[in-house]
């Protein structure tokens, strides 16, 4: 009896002891992520509320996922890194991101106040294990920025242009193919009909997304060819207009002949997913493209 009270205690102990490192290790990531979790709280719930259930900034949520995902496919790096604190910058980087968050919510910007959470956790990352750590989940950490909603000035300076350049595009395509057509700043006629292009339809918000669609698809499953991935994110926002440009030239066509009722509710709902699928068919057109011309490139080479 003894000797299984004490086989027991034995074994206890052993657990113990193996346990006791593990927990030392996780104790202060576990109160970094509570104390983030406390301070960036008021942030998740004024963009649940807000801009995450718009159509413009409701991808917010898939990125912060994405992210990380990224970060967990990394995880076997991770176990393997040694553990170096940089004190000095990482409490810089570490009060830096603090302040920002601090002022942003002050002043309501919430751009500024979704991207101290870059500065924030590269700062934690530094304190807790170093460098190394942080090289490796740089990207992840920085792919957060397609989180933070567009400031305004950034969405005012560029939906105009991009408007007028739609509406321009589509009303000389339809005027070469014989519609009767005319324009007037961002307004199209054609036949008895006006049509407003309005700031959704300008292919901005298509952009963003996009664009984080297309950084995520070429770090996690391109970034070993340098060549072809830059390549790729140079060809993002081309794509990207020019599905915009078909779903504006779709919906002209579709109130031409159907009505300007026709244009309205589901199909102008359809119209936009449609644009998001042409967009990422031609991503993955480009990408194979990109694919044959550098293998035939690097065949006339050798």
């Amino acid at each position: 009896m003894l000797q299984q009270i004490f086989g027991v205690m034995t074994s206890f102990e052993t657990s113990a002891e193996c346990w006791a490192p593990a927990s030392r290790r996780w104790f202060w990531p576990a109160v970094v992520a509570v104390a983030f979790t406390i301070a960036y709280a008021p942030t998740f719930i004024t963009l649940a509320q807000g801009p995450w259930r718009t159509e413009q900034e409701g991808h917010g949520p898939l990125i912060i996922a994405a992210s990380a995902w990224l970060a967990w496919r990394s995880r076997a790096l991770i176990r393997g890194v040694e553990l170096r604190p940089a004190p000095l910058p990482g409490w810089t980087c570490l009060l830096s991101g603090l302040c920002l968050l601090v002022l942003a919510r002050n002043q309501d910007v919430w751009f500024l106040e979704v991207l101290s959470e870059i500065p924030v956790i590269a700062g934690t990352v530094l304190l807790l294990a170093g460098w190394r750590l942080l090289r490796i989940l740089a990207f992840p950490i920085g792919f957060l920025i397609f989180s933070a909603p567009a400031p305004g000035w950034m969405v005012d300076a560029a939906t105009i242009p991009l408007k007028v350049f739609i509406s321009d595009s589509v009303t000389q395509l339809l005027y070469t193919a014989g519609y009767p057509i005319a324009q007037n700043g961002v307004v199209i006629l054609i036949g008895p009909y006006q049509l407003l292009v309005q700031d959704a339809c300008s292919g901005l918000n298509s952009i963003f997304v996009l664009s984080a669609l297309g950084v995520f698809y070429v770090y996690a499953f391109r970034w070993d060819e340098k060549i072809r991935a830059f390549a790729l994110l140079l060809l993002i926002i081309p794509i990207t207009v020019f599905a915009n440009f078909m779903r504006v030239t779709s919906l002209v066509l579709i109130a031409y002949y159907g009505g300007v009722d026709r244009m309205e509710g589901p199909l102008h709902d359809l119209t936009g997913v449609l644009l998001f699928v042409v967009a990422v068919v031609l991503m993955f057109l480009s990408d194979a493209g990109l694919s044959v011309l550098l293998r035939i490139f690097r065949g006339k080479r050798a």
